[in-house]
């Protein structure tokens, strides 16, 4: 069931939610979160939809601050989406229109659920400094998507010169499976690496990440290639005793290859906005080697003049 509320204001749908909870039998307890998603029209569809997926695993209140005609006058047109209808948790869409569009943090603060950590997500093009946004200010953790920008490579760089603990990129969690089988591959003895190379379709800041990443923890060289992707396509990491390469050319499965040893085809799909998001709902506190990388890929970008 969804219950639609136009020109409404904050006390009005507080008090529509609480009415929702006790027509099923149940409150804001089984809530682990509340996710603030900061977006407009054109995206609200997509990221409401991801987040009701992340959601079977984390039970959250989602929050949508959709932003409309700035030039209007102040009002709310409110949207709840009662638990089953989108998820086992609650959804809230709010489309602010005029000057509220700007002051969306006095609008979601009464709709937090008490007690309980707040995620910010901007799935579009998302803050330069998240943590001193007036949304951002309200949460732990706040998680920007810089592909989504016209110069990802640009927008990550400029986020990362504003880097405060809690705030992350889904260019980032994109990189969970390679950096895994990555460090799978190593397990088994290889001798020193020498140097690395990142292949990616142009303008794709993942793989900056990544030969970031590689270049910080390998103290070594790391070349960055282009390719036709999709994504990421090729890390290949040169060691004293031989190559080991992972490559996709499809964008759904891996061939791993190792010195000496069969070729290995692995699963490694590119990752939906859901599963990035579920992964990030998973941790609230900061996470080191996103900062350590992001900061190191801040160092070399600033060398380099870019």
């Amino acid at each position: 069931m969804t219950l639609y509320l136009p020109r409404t204001t904050t006390a009005q749908i507080t008090e529509a939610l609480m009415a929702e909870r006790h027509s099923v039998g149940g409150g804001a307890m089984n809530m682990v979160l509340t996710l603030v998603i900061v977006t407009d029209e054109a995206d609200h569809y997509d990221a409401v939809r991801a987040a009701t997926e992340a959601g079977h695993e984390h039970p959250s209140r989602v929050v949508a601050l959709i932003r409309r005609d700035p030039d209007a006058e102040p009002a709310i047109d409110a949207e709840i989406r009662r638990p089953g209808t989108s998820g086992p948790g609650e959804a809230v869409l709010l489309r602010l229109y005029g000057p509220l569009g700007r002051h969306a943090d006095s609008v979601v603060t009464p709709l937090l659920v008490p007690d309980a950590p707040v995620v910010a997500w901007w799935p579009g093009v998302g803050p330069v400094d998240p943590a001193d946004d007036p949304v951002g200010r309200l949460a732990q953790r706040r998680i920007t998507d810089a592909l989504r920008a016209p110069d990802p490579l640009r927008d990550l760089a400029d986020r990362v010169a504003n880097y405060r603990p809690g705030d992350t990129d889904l260019t980032w969690t994109r990189l969970t499976p390679w950096r895994s089988l990555l460090a799978s591959a190593m397990d088994q003895p290889c001798g020193w690496v020498t140097s690395a190379r990142v292949t990616a379709e142009d303008h794709y800041p993942s793989a900056d990440l990544m030969a970031s990443w590689l270049s910080d923890r390998l103290e070594v060289s790391v070349e960055r290639a282009t390719s036709h992707g999709p994504g990421l396509t090729e890390v290949r990491l040169t060691t004293e005793h031989g190559d080991i390469t992972i490559s996709r050319v499809d964008g759904r499965v891996a061939t791993l290859s190792r010195f000496g040893q069969p070729d290995q085809t692995v699963a490694l799909a590119r990752r939906s906005a859901s599963q990035a998001l579920a992964e990030e709902l998973r941790r609230l506190d900061a996470d080191e080697i996103y900062e350590s990388a992001a900061r190191h890929l801040g160092a070399s970008l600033t060398g380099s003049g870019a």
